[in-house]
């Protein structure tokens, strides 16, 4: 196996964090976005989508978007667990890596996309364009901010965001959140105590430098 993805990509970001904390090693195959490689012929044989990351299989299969590489990869080896054991604790977990993509990270990225002046007519990752609208900008700050909050109540009564354990919910939320402070200068709010507490525990992990 091999993994096609970018240093500055933040989904090849939660990638490498899994893979670190499962101890799977594998050949990485950079992709150059500055440069927009990802456009090139070559990459898009490999993903017609062209984005990051890829997982290319022993046999040639191509498994892209990252829910379903960590899917994959949790079925060829499920120690540690990282999306829940028993049929209730998967679907919490389930559950819980949905909002943190949808509220977290689709809010930072629809932010930044729409008002990176390197992303113009590419407001929408993918292999159509698509103009920035200004208005997103705002409103995905309001939804950021949402997001710190909510997350904030959560953490109030768990020590991790799906419960008790380690997950690919948290790997999500702090790229989410990593991914905010770098590009838009939206960290979480000193006032949140549950949250810094939870980050800086979760940050601490040998994972989070990959």
């Amino acid at each position: 196996m091999k993994l096609y993805q970018s240093s500055g990509s933040p989904n090849s970001r939660r990638v490498r964090i899994y893979l670190a904390e499962k101890g799977i090693t594998m050949p990485f195959v950079p992709v150059d976005l500055g440069a927009r490689e990802q456009f090139s012929d070559a990459y898009a044989a490999i993903n017609p989508r062209r984005v990051v990351p890829a997982l290319v299989l022993d046999d040639g299969t191509v498994i892209a978007e990252v829910p379903a590489i960590i899917r994959y990869l949790e079925e060829v080896q499920p120690n540690p667990p990282l999306l829940g054991t028993s049929p209730k604790e998967k679907a919490t977990v389930t559950m819980w890596e949905r909002r943190m993509e949808l509220e977290g990270f689709a809010s930072v990225m629809e932010t930044v996309r729409n008002g990176a002046a390197g992303l113009k007519g590419r407001a929408i990752a993918g292999p159509h364009g698509y103009d920035q609208i200004p208005e997103l900008v705002t409103r995905g700050q309001r939804r950021i901010a949402d997001f710190y909050s909510d997350l904030e109540v959560r953490l109030s009564e768990m020590p991790f965001v799906a419960g008790d354990k380690f997950s690919i919910a948290d790997i999500t939320a702090i790229v989410a959140i990593d991914f905010a402070s770098k590009a838009l200068g939206l960290s979480t709010p000193q006032e949140n105590g549950a949250s810094r507490r939870w980050y800086d525990s979760i940050a601490s992990r040998p994972s989070m430098t990959a």
